[in-house]
């Protein structure tokens, strides 16, 4: 292809403008499989993606879920196109493998013919204008947001939805909300799959994980739009929104120490130390030690997990710590397992607070009255949204340069609920 020195999907985008521009392909078109131009230009499935992305963004292709990409209506008027002041010129020869699959061809699928959970989600998504005989809003070359998330199991996600969403409501974007279910893999997948749906940018919440996701890692080396909320990247710069999680476990202690508390637990469900834990834990050992008070190895509980059917079941590791009164109080890294310790207590016939507090990172309530339910770490989860989507926007809108990263940190603040009281003498 003309000039190697571009990037592998920016020459493959100048590949198919080439092939529009001069009739080669036409309005309607179907464009090859993801799998084809993966084995005709000898590259990996995200510089494909990305390359189709741009495609799509710009108006030269369009993609209908479960069907394939085809050549834009605007596309074939395009004419020859330049880019950076340079005429596109025809050299490809005749016989280059561009021709269009034939009708029935995979599409959509991804390796084994699976079509992915993403693809059939932006199925539904986009249903109802397709049967009105219009183009379907997530088709819109350039107009859809994707947020990556692994689970909208509490309230914490809910809440950063309705931060974006509240900043997208005046603008032509809308957004695509993709769960990973906490998989690394399924986070990958969802990457892929919303660059080929000509995803303006994306806004991720990455799954817990101790090593970063190469795709991740691709999208910041191709120069893709993206946010990462709740977490950061130590040692990649990118933007990122998220609270100050070292502070907000200081708070926590501080609070209960406040109240007598000496024997204070620290909770993680997480078996990995990601850096949002790692940082959690630091900041509760550091308030310990400004008070003078020795780290117990016992009072640092990580490395498990639990279920809401083990809770009800009985038996696991927690119920027989919380039923030792080891601590007297539990700091717990998400609003989950907060939950979950309080419904062992009641299980054990344990008081709250009379005989032991939780305070939670989040707040586990639906938060709809003015009385906190559970003592917590507030980490304003609407502005991580709305901070997250206005980043975004400003570099797809071209209000910021591409290589100054905005990096975000919002304090947290404590909010006092029923679960937190002086400790039992």
């Amino acid at each position: 292809m003309p000039n190697d020195r571009l990037p592998l999907y920016k020459q493959i985008q100048n590949e198919f403008k080439r092939r529009i521009a001069a009739g080669k392909l036409r309005a309607g078109d179907r464009i090859p499989t993801e799998l084809e131009l993966m084995a005709t230009f000898n590259v990996s499935r995200i510089t494909v993606a990305n390359a189709m992305s741009q495609l799509a963004k710009e108006g030269w292709i369009y993609r209908i879920p479960g069907k394939g990409s085809f050549v834009g209506q605007a596309a074939e008027n395009a004419g020859t196109t330049t880019e950076n002041g340079r005429h596109y010129e025809e050299t490809s020869s005749p016989g280059e493998p561009f021709a269009s699959p034939a009708p029935g061809a995979e599409t959509a699928a991804g390796p084994g013919g699976r079509v992915s959970e993403q693809s059939s989600a932006s199925e539904a998504f986009t249903g109802s204008r397709r049967a009105s005989g219009q183009p379907p809003a997530a088709l819109a070359p350039g107009r859809i947001i994707g947020f990556i998330v692994p689970t909208a199991n509490d309230f914490f996600a809910l809440r950063l939805i309705r931060g974006m969403n509240g900043l997208l409501a005046d603008t032509p974007y809308s957004l695509h909300i993709v769960l990973t279910n906490d998989s690394k893999a399924k986070e990958k997948e969802a990457i892929a799959d919303l660059l080929r749906m000509g995803a303006a940018g994306l806004i991720i919440f990455p799954v817990d994980t101790v090593s970063y996701n190469e795709e991740i890692l691709a999208l910041k080396v191709s120069g893709f739009p993206f946010v990462l909320i709740d977490c950061y990247l130590p040692g990649v710069e990118t933007h990122f929104v998220c609270s100050d999680s070292r502070q907000g476990a200081e708070l926590a202690v501080a609070h209960l120490w406040d109240l007598g508390h000496r024997a204070i637990a620290v909770c993680s469900d997480s078996p990995l130390q990601t850096i949002t834990v790692q940082d959690r834990l630091a900041g509760y050992m550091d308030a310990l030690k400004r008070r003078g008070a020795l780290i117990d190895p016992a009072l640092i509980l990580s490395e498990f997990t639990i279920s809401a059917k083990e809770v009800e079941d009985g038996g696991h590791m927690l119920h027989r710590y919380v039923g030792s009164r080891l601590a007297t109080a539990y700091i717990t890294l998400n609003s989950t397992l907060g939950s979950h310790i309080a419904a062992i207590a009641r299980q054990l016939n344990l008081n709250i607070p009379g005989d032991l507090s939780i305070v939670a990172f989040d707040d586990p309530s639906p938060g709809l009255d003015r009385s906190a339910r559970f003592t917590h770490i507030a980490q304003s989860e609407e502005e991580i949204g709305r901070q997250a989507t206005r980043i975004l926007l400003d570099a797809l809108e071209g209000k910021s340069r591409p290589n100054d990263y905005r990096k975000v940190v919002l304090e947290p603040r404590l909010i006092p609920g029923t679960t937190s009281g002086p400790a039992a003498r």
